[in-house]
C-alpha cells in the first residue's frame, strides 16, 4: 500500500467523511450536548457516560488514527485494528482526563482541578470511584495496544501514546 496519492480523491474523501462524522453530531457535537445536558441534577448512569466519553475527545482520536491509516493505503484488518485503538484509547484518554480533574496539577493541566465538580459535570470517579477509574483507565490502554497486535513496531508510537495516557494518573 503506498498510500494516499495526488490523484486518490475516493480516499480523501473518505479521510474527509471519517473527520467530519467524528466531529459532527453523531460524534464530538453529539458527545457534547449529552455532556452539557447532563451537567447538575440529571441523573447519569454509566451507559450515558460511557457514551458522552465516546462520543467527544474518543471520536476525534479513533477519526485521527483511522485517517493516518487510511492516508497510509491501509487494509481493511488494519483500519479495524485502528479503530478498536481509537476506541479504547479515546475512553482511556477521557477517564485520566476526568481523574486528572480531581487531583491534576493546574499548570500541567492549564486548568483548575475541580472545575469539572464545580460545574456539576458527570464524571467517571464521581460515579465509580478514583480506584475503579484508574483501573478501568488501565485496562482501556491496554485493550488499545492489544488493539495493535497484528502490527509491527510501526505501531509502537501508538502503543507509547496509550500508556502515557495512564501513567500520568499513576
Amino acid at each position: 500500500a503506498g498510500g494516499v496519492g495526488p490523484g486518490d480523491s475516493a480516499a480523501r474523501l473518505r479521510i474527509a467523511a471519517e473527520i467530519a462524522e467524528a466531529a459532527g453530531s453523531l460524534g464530538m457535537v453529539g458527545g457534547q450536548a449529552a455532556d452539557i445536558l447532563s451537567e447538575g441534577d440529571a441523573p447519569v448512569g454509566a451507559a450515558l457516560l460511557d457514551y458522552i466519553h465516546e462520543h467527544k475527545t474518543g471520536a476525534l482520536i479513533r477519526a485521527a488514527v483511522r485517517a493516518g491509516a487510511l492516508a497510509g493505503g491501509a487494509s481493511e484488518p488494519v483500519l479495524e485494528a485502528m479503530d478498536r485503538y481509537g476506541r479504547c484509547a479515546g475512553l482511556a484518554f477521557q477517564i485520566a482526563d476526568d481523574l486528572l480533574d480531581v487531583f491534576g496539577d493546574a499548570e500541567v493541566m492549564g486548568k483548575n482541578p475541580g472545575a469539572d465538580a464545580a460545574r456539576g459535570k458527570k464524571t467517571y470517579p464521581a460515579l465509580h470511584g478514583i480506584e475503579a477509574s484508574r483501573r478501568r483507565a488501565a485496562e482501556l490502554a491496554a485493550e488499545a495496544v492489544e488493539a495493535l497486535a497484528p502490527l509491527d513496531h510501526g505501531a509502537d508510537p501508538l502503543r507509547e501514546i496509550a500508556r502515557y495516557m495512564v501513567e500520568r494518573i499513576e
